[in-house]
């Protein structure tokens, strides 16, 4: 391969969080074998003070601390140019021209934050063919807005409920896209059939033995009838979507079943 499919940068304040999500399985082979280049980059390393702080208290008034832009935009600016650690792109980087400007390019770059757009399959395979992803972790009461507007391209929440920071968010935009990525996951088709690819959870799966502890596998699949399975896996499939996720059936941007 002439380079990764995908490179991923992570911001974060506690960059060893990710020493073990992300060197496992296959996520640790993407990598072995080059489909997927990762880095992960201390955002401390661009504090300015002996305390290396990234946050101060709000303008204004309020609880808990804020994130400041200086760090972040200094951070994300060298990330964007590659520049080493702690290095800024006026000073240590390319020239002006190359440096960061509102309203320039840059790679796609997500703030994880509960208030962006909720993360599903649909963005994870938008995000897949990107060839370059920058995920930043926020941390304490949230992130100078000057970031979210100047820095950020994307704000993208996993769901309906507040973490302590976004490294468990970043983690798993990185499984979810990273899986999606060619020659990844070793059967292409079994990322076909899966919950939400086609609008539906996924229908139930059984293996061997065919009766455990009086458990019997539906007869249907072992009758060698590929119509009857396929059927049986359709409705399964729309069942367990109606009980457990009825609002995905009235989702205009999804295929209706039946």
């Amino acid at each position: 391969m002439t380079g990764p499919a995908l490179a991923i940068d992570v911001l974060t304040i506690f960059p060893a969080w990710f020493d073990g999500p992300l060197h496992t399985s296959l996520l640790a082979r993407a990598s072995d074998e080059g489909r997927l280049e990762l880095r992960v980059h201390d955002l401390r390393d661009w504090a300015t003070d002996r305390h290396r702080s990234v946050d101060a208290a709000p303008y204004g008034g309020g609880a808990g601390m804020v994130m400041r832009a200086d760090v972040w935009f200094n951070a994300a600016e060298a990330v964007w140019n590659q520049l080493p650690p702690g290095a800024t792109a006026g000073r240590d980087g390319p020239p002006p021209e190359a440096r960061y400007v509102a309203g320039g390019r840059r790679p796609r770059t997500i703030l994880l934050t509960p208030r962006g757009r909720r993360f599903d399959q649909s963005l994870a395979e938008e995000l897949a063919r990107e060839p370059r992803l920058v995920l930043l972790c926020g941390r304490y009461e949230g992130i100078d807005e000057r970031v979210h507007h100047e820095v950020a391209t994307d704000e993208v929440s996993i769901g309906d409920y507040v973490l302590l920071g976004g490294e468990v968010a970043a983690a798993a935009v990185i499984e979810a896209v990273t899986r999606l990525v060619p020659g990844v996951v070793g059967n292409a088709g079994s990322t076909a059939d899966e919950s939400f690819t086609s609008g539906l959870l996924e229908y139930p799966q059984y293996t061997r033995p065919a009766r455990l502890r009086g458990l019997q596998v539906p007869e249907v699949l072992t009758s060698g009838d590929h119509g009857a399975v396929r059927r049986w896996r359709e409705e399964q499939a729309r069942t367990l979507t109606s009980d457990r996720r009825p609002d995905l059936l009235v989702d205009p941007r999804l295929p209706r079943p039946g």
